[in-house]
């Protein structure tokens, strides 16, 4: 709401009733401004509740300030319509601010000001009744002291305000600061992680899980989130913290929360091994990224790809081991290396079943005979050993997840083992 702050030079509305008011009105306000002052304290005290302590002499002390700068602030208005309500202005902006540093709404203020207002009005009409006061005149009375009303309303309303976002944006830096302690490596101590839980009014669970999340398309946004998540979308990987993420409804308030984002949730872990959360929720991300991992666009959970995760932990090592393993199809064209590293691993993971693998691989059984006689000889032995083929099905493994995602494949054989015998990693 505009102030009227230089009298007649606001909006017309806000000075037009300051003009129409006689200069000499003042003069005979002023020495009733203590009884006046007495009655709307009294009123207040009696039809607000939270006004209503006689035995706390400060709040009783701020509350008659309050209704003296008011009363004196009419009268000098009346008196001189340029009169500048700052000071007073001021002194709500505190009172707005206060408000919101107990934790109080404005509720009980607001009320008491239409009390005070409602007692000073009476009081008013009743002087005016005793001075002949014509009715036009004594109508601007009223309506100027609503536009005060207004003002000072307004005024604590903006101190409010001012206050809420200092506390909310000093809540939000200590949970940044929290969510840092949360994904510090090595993990900070339990004690330290509390304290600062208490200092961000986050109370602290049991369990929590991290996740990570994918950059939006541009010009979206990420979504919101219940206030007990954490989040800091600032990273360079947005990141949040789910609290008590197994609890009943968490998993479906979760997928919700984060429907049509790319996001992955880590696992479930105690609150000091938060940090461990977050790095398995970025590493699947990463997966992700790279197709490895196929996701249906909803949420992905870590838990379900725990045997992917572990077969990329080390990618140079498995690169080495595919080499290695794989290098009886290193001399063939890349498209023969695929049926074959197909087959293969069809057959292992079927038991090695002929006929449940063409079944698998839609093929004819016949061809998949041939298939497994080639291999016969190109590994020999190797197919016999439990080790190797245990070897081989991972290398397989990790084989097919990149081909699927990214279209990688192993090697040839002048590539994959040098004339030296040197082992060097796959071809990305």
């Amino acid at each position: 709401m505009a102030q009227d702050t230089a009298g007649g030079a606001g909006t017309a509305g806000y000075g037009r009733p300051w003009t129409d008011l006689p200069r000499e009105l003042a003069d005979h306000m002023r020495p009733n401004l203590d009884e006046v002052a007495d009655d709307m304290i009294a009123e207040i005290q009696t039809r607000v509740r939270e006004y209503d302590r006689p035995g706390d002499g400060p709040y009783s002390g701020t509350l008659r300030l309050a209704v003296e700068r008011v009363l004196h602030h009419f009268v000098e208005r009346v008196a001189d319509p340029a009169h500048e309500p700052g000071e007073v202005s001021d002194f709500f902006r505190a009172i707005g601010r206060g408000e919101a540093g107990e934790g109080r709404s404005l509720d009980a203020m607001q009320s008491a000001m239409r009390v005070g207002g409602m007692i000073a009005w009476r009081r008013i009409a009743d002087g005016a009744a005793a001075l002949n006061v014509d009715p036009r005149t004594l109508g601007a009375v009223g309506e100027a002291l609503m536009l005060v009303q207004d003002e000072l309303a307004a005024a604590a309303a903006e101190g409010y305000a001012q206050a809420k976002a200092a506390v909310a944006g000093e809540m939000q830096r200590r949970r940044q600061r929290l969510l840092d302690l949360l994904f510090a490596d090595p993990p900070a101590a339990p004690e330290a992680i509390a304290d600062l839980a208490a200092a961000a009014h986050w109370p602290m669970p049991r369990t929590v899980a991290a996740v990570a999340l994918g950059r939006p398309p541009a010009g979206s946004n990420h979504p919101a989130f219940p206030p007990d998540v954490l989040s800091d979308l600032t990273r360079r990987t947005p990141s949040l913290i789910v609290p008590d993420p197994d609890g009943p409804g968490r998993a479906r308030l979760i997928d919700r929360a984060l429907a049509g984002t790319l996001a992955v949730v880590g696992p479930t872990v105690p609150v000091v091994e938060a940090a461990r959360s977050v790095r398995w929720a970025r590493k699947t991300l990463a997966l992700v990224d790279r197709g490895v991992i196929q996701t249906d666009g909803g949420v992905v959970r870590s838990v379900e790809h725990m045997s992917t995760l572990i077969l990329f932990q080390d990618e140079d090592l498995i690169s080495s081991l595919s080499a290695l393993r794989l290098a009886p199809l290193a001399h063939l064209r890349v498209s023969q290396q695929d049926r074959l590293a197909e087959t293969l691993l069809a057959w292992l993971q079927s038991g090695r079943n002929a006929n449940e693998v063409a079944m698998r691989l839609h093929v004819h059984p016949q061809t998949v005979r041939y298939r497994l006689r080639q291999l016969e000889e190109l590994f020999g032995d190797q197919l016999l050993d439990p080790d190797q083929r245990f070897d081989l099905e991972i290398v397989l493994r990790a084989r097919a997840l990149l081909a699927g995602g990214a279209g990688e494949h192993l090697l040839d054989a002048h590539e994959a083992v040098g004339e030296t015998g040197e082992i060097v990693s796959l071809r990305r």
